[in-house]
Order: structure tokens, then sequence, then C-alpha cells
């Protein structure tokens, strides 16, 4: 079976795309939506994206956890916010590698912005049996791009949901 290398989904939110992209590029509140972040670390400190920004990522899933290191690629206020993995461990990311790249497109339409979010694997240099092996080791069974699609949908209602309650309560 071939890998798919690359998973995306869309919503649209009633809220203005640099609103969504003051919290989606903010790495300490990624907590409040996704299903297995808890949120992160700007190493420097910073308050706002910036390209070359590094922040330390703490997950969950089942009872692993670990943290990953991550570098902003993209900061395009109300347009564009990416960032690739890059490292991996326990505590620390101690572990260098090509992981994961994730990216959030924030569309002006109709009723509000659609936020897209892609995932993509990083690990081509690995082969595909062993990719396969791991992936239905950590993901419990699934591919990770079965994983992360569902994972994709959980944090884009999530998302949602926060967004549109807190235009609500404004």
């Amino acid at each position: 079976m071939a890998r798919t290398f690359s998973v995306s989904d869309s919503i649209v939110i009633d809220a203005t795309p640099p609103t969504i992209y003051a919290q989606v590029s903010n790495p300490s509140l990624m907590g409040r939506w996704s299903p297995e972040n808890r949120g992160a670390t700007v190493l420097d400190g910073a308050e706002k994206a910036y390209v070359g920004m590094v922040f330390d990522g703490y997950n969950k899933r089942g009872p692993m956890r670990w943290t990953t290191r991550c570098t902003v690629t993209a900061a395009d206020p109300g347009e564009r916010f990416a960032f690739r993995v890059r490292a991996i461990g326990r505590r620390r990311p101690v572990l260098s590698a090509r992981i994961a790249s994730w990216e959030y497109r924030f569309e002006a339409v109709d009723g509000g912005t659609r936020v897209t979010e892609t995932w993509t694997d990083d690990r081509r240099a690995w082969p595909d049996a062993l990719a396969h092996a791991f992936d239905r080791i950590a993901t419990r069974g699934h591919t990770f791009a079965d994983f992360q699609r569902r994972n994709i949908r959980i944090t884009l209602d999530n998302l949602k949901r926060t967004m549109e309650t807190a235009q609500a309560k404004d």
C-alpha cells in the first residue's frame, strides 16, 4: 500500500482571518483545540510568531507523553502559519529528525474564514514497510495519515467552537 504523505481538512469559522491567525500562531494555545497537543513553550519568549521562531510542543496520546522541537516556517498574519517538527524526545527533544510539517491557511469567505489545516509526513527517507509498522504501533493500528486526518477534524471543530463562543461573548 502506498503511503499518504499529506492530509488536510477545512472548516469555516465565524471570525476574521487576523483574529483566528492570532490564536493559531500562538503555539502555547494549541492545547485548547488539539486532541494530542498540551501546549508549548516558545524558547525565546516571543509573543508573536515569526519565521525561525523555535518552540517545544508537549504532547500526549493515551499513556504516552513526548516533547517536540518545532521551527516556524511561515508567519504571514491573517494568511498562513506553518512549522516543522525537527526533534522529538520523551521529556526533551533530543532525537533530531525530519518528522512532520504543519500548516494553517486562513481565507476570508462569506460567513467568516476558511481555515485549512495540513499535516505533511516528512519521514520520506523511511522505507514504506518500516513507516507502516511504526505507524500502526504508535497510533494503535492506523497509518499516520489516517490518524492525523481524524486529529485535524477534531482540532478544527474545537477551534471553531472556541472561536465562535468567544465571538458570542464579545
